[in-house]
């Protein structure tokens, strides 16, 4: 008797468990590049949260950290073929809509207030619109990065104090062209080499935001973090259009309330985490410099937009007019 109860309760838990795998009338894989302790991961978490709660469980959401289901590019192309339907992604999308350019522009924004105004508001739906019509792709939240700010071992206020300095950069045309324009002598080089070639001198300076200064270690080979802010960009969480064009109104709200959750909570943790990081480098002996921003971006602006095209062009102008 007592193992035909037991038997019984197993063959009872194994059916309500087939029933919950298979209860989901819709899955959204979400894959994307940050590992788990990332706060687009945490977001991202939340996300799933919400979807599944207030969908009673007719959407899941798995999450794929960690480039689980391939790089930046390979996710957005497994979306355009239906075997993966969200991820995170930004200036990317420029090679579908060229307007999605202005995410890693430098100079473009002034402060966070200025980049928060125009992603915000109608610039930022001219982008959306974009890469809706061009990637099939939908926007539905968007994060603000952390800054790229230039590191080195002499502070540097002015264009002036570059005065040929070798810094890398990433293999970007538009860098590349920038900090010629500033004075310094770009070289461009893998992530990867950078923490050697500056520990060598063969390179003086680099430029990142300062979650990878940290994560890099570069405060050990580097003394001070000059506050540049060159480059001020976001990035969106995206869904397929076609994805989420199959569910029914009331489960695309969801996705959107959900979505909208998940962008207020990723904008407080990176207050939070650009306060920590900020400290964490103090601690570790670095040195951060304010510099005359006005000089660099006026310096650093034909370099801009020689690279861009009429219609890049036409929407760095409007965002500047802001």
């Amino acid at each position: 008797m007592i193992k035909q109860v037991v038997t019984g309760a197993v063959l009872g838990a194994a059916l309500i468990a087939s029933q919950a795998a298979v209860a989901a009338d819709f899955t959204l894989r979400f894959g994307h590049l940050a590992n788990e302790q990332n706060i687009w991961h945490q977001a991202a978490e939340k996300f799933k949260d919400e979807v599944e709660a207030n969908s009673d469980g007719r959407i899941e959401v798995r999450l794929y950290p960690n480039e689980q289901l391939g790089s930046e590019m390979d996710v957005i192309n497994s979306i355009q073929l239906g075997t993966a339907e969200m991820t995170i992604t930004g200036e990317s999308l420029q090679n579908w809509a060229p307007k999605a350019a202005m995410m890693a522009v430098p100079y473009a924004f002034r402060d966070a207030e200025h980049l928060h105004a125009a992603v915000s508001g109608e610039i930022g739906a001219e982008i959306e619109e974009q890469i809706i019509e061009r990637a099939n792709l939908v926007p539905l939240a968007w994060f603000e990065r952390g800054p790229r700010e230039l590191t080195s071992n002499r502070p540097i206020e002015h264009p002036d104090d570059l005065d040929g300095m070798r810094l890398r950069v990433p293999n970007v045309p538009l860098f590349v062209d920038t900090w010629e324009a500033l004075g310094a002598r770009p070289t461009p080089m893998a992530f990867s080499e950078v923490f050697t070639a500056l520990q060598q001198n063969t390179i003086q300076a680099q430029e990142n935001p300062l979650s990878l200064i940290e994560s890099a270690s570069f405060y050990e080979v580097q003394d001070y973090v000059n506050l540049t802010g060159h480059v001020r960009s976001w990035i969106y969480v995206v869904i397929g259009q076609d994805a989420l064009n199959q569910m029914p109104d009331d489960l695309q709200q969801v996705v959107r309330d959900a979505a909208a959750s998940m962008q207020d909570y990723q904008a407080e943790l990176f207050v939070e985490d650009q306060e920590r990081l900020e400290e964490a480098l103090r601690e570790r002996g670095m040195e951060f410099v304010e510099v005359d921003i006005e000089a660099f971006a006026e310096r650093a602006r034909p370099a801009v937009e020689e690279a861009l095209d009429d219609e890049q062009r036409a929407l760095f102008e409007a965002i500047q007019d802001l």
